[in-house]
Protein backbone atom coordinates (compact mmCIF):
# COMPACT_ATOMS: atom_id res chain seq x y z
CA UNK A 1 0.00 0.00 0.00
CA UNK A 2 1.40 3.31 -0.77
CA UNK A 3 -0.31 6.65 0.33
CA UNK A 4 -0.29 9.86 -1.77
CA UNK A 5 -0.06 13.21 0.16
CA UNK A 6 -1.39 16.40 -1.92
CA UNK A 7 -0.24 19.48 -1.40
CA UNK A 8 -1.93 22.49 -2.94
CA UNK A 9 0.67 24.60 -5.51
CA UNK A 10 0.16 27.56 -3.20
CA UNK A 11 1.56 25.60 -0.17
CA UNK A 12 4.45 23.87 -1.72
CA UNK A 13 5.06 27.13 -3.07
CA UNK A 14 5.70 28.38 -0.03
CA UNK A 15 7.64 25.94 1.37
CA UNK A 16 11.25 27.68 2.00
CA UNK A 17 13.20 24.55 0.77
CA UNK A 18 14.82 23.88 -2.71
CA UNK A 19 12.47 22.08 -4.71
CA UNK A 20 14.97 19.53 -5.03
CA UNK A 21 15.14 18.89 -1.55
CA UNK A 22 11.55 19.39 -0.87
CA UNK A 23 10.19 15.60 -0.86
CA UNK A 24 13.18 14.43 1.01
CA UNK A 25 13.04 17.22 3.86
CA UNK A 26 9.09 17.05 3.85
CA UNK A 27 9.42 13.28 4.31
CA UNK A 28 11.98 13.45 7.40
CA UNK A 29 9.50 15.72 9.23
CA UNK A 30 6.73 13.57 8.46
CA UNK A 31 8.70 10.84 10.37
CA UNK A 32 9.89 12.92 12.92
CA UNK A 33 6.44 13.89 14.00
CA UNK A 34 4.73 10.75 13.67
CA UNK A 35 7.67 9.03 15.96
CA UNK A 36 7.03 12.08 18.57
CA UNK A 37 3.19 11.10 18.74
CA UNK A 38 4.00 7.90 19.23
CA UNK A 39 2.24 6.88 15.74
CA UNK A 40 5.22 5.49 13.95
CA UNK A 41 8.15 3.00 16.04
CA UNK A 42 11.99 4.43 15.32
CA UNK A 43 12.68 1.98 12.82
CA UNK A 44 9.90 2.68 10.56
CA UNK A 45 10.03 6.50 10.89
CA UNK A 46 13.09 6.27 9.89
CA UNK A 47 12.81 4.38 6.92
CA UNK A 48 10.83 7.51 5.53
CA UNK A 49 14.22 8.81 5.47
CA UNK A 50 17.35 8.94 4.07
CA UNK A 51 19.01 7.89 7.53
CA UNK A 52 20.55 5.42 9.24
CA UNK A 53 19.47 4.23 12.50
CA UNK A 54 22.63 6.37 14.49
CA UNK A 55 21.63 9.28 11.77
CA UNK A 56 17.90 9.62 12.92
CA UNK A 57 18.79 9.13 16.41
CA UNK A 58 20.76 12.21 16.37
CA UNK A 59 17.96 13.86 14.38
CA UNK A 60 15.52 13.12 17.23
CA UNK A 61 18.40 14.07 19.96
CA UNK A 62 19.28 17.67 18.37
CA UNK A 63 15.41 17.88 18.39
CA UNK A 64 15.45 17.15 21.67
CA UNK A 65 12.68 14.16 21.15
CA UNK A 66 12.67 11.35 23.37
CA UNK A 67 13.08 7.75 22.46
CA UNK A 68 10.83 5.63 23.21
CA UNK A 69 12.31 2.57 24.59
CA UNK A 70 10.59 1.03 27.59
CA UNK A 71 12.22 -1.12 30.09
CA UNK A 72 10.47 -4.08 28.38
CA UNK A 73 12.39 -3.25 25.46
CA UNK A 74 15.63 -3.14 26.92
CA UNK A 75 14.74 -6.64 28.68
CA UNK A 76 14.11 -7.97 25.08
CA UNK A 77 16.50 -6.94 23.65
CA UNK A 78 19.34 -8.34 26.39
CA UNK A 79 17.11 -11.34 25.82
CA UNK A 80 17.73 -11.85 22.11
CA UNK A 81 21.67 -10.59 23.04
CA UNK A 82 22.17 -13.47 25.44
CA UNK A 83 20.54 -15.93 22.50
CA UNK A 84 17.23 -16.56 24.57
Amino acid sequence: MSVLLEIPDHVAHAIRLPAIDQRQQLMTELAVALYARGILSFGKARELTPYNRVEFGLLLGRRSIPRHYTEQDMEDDLAYARGQ
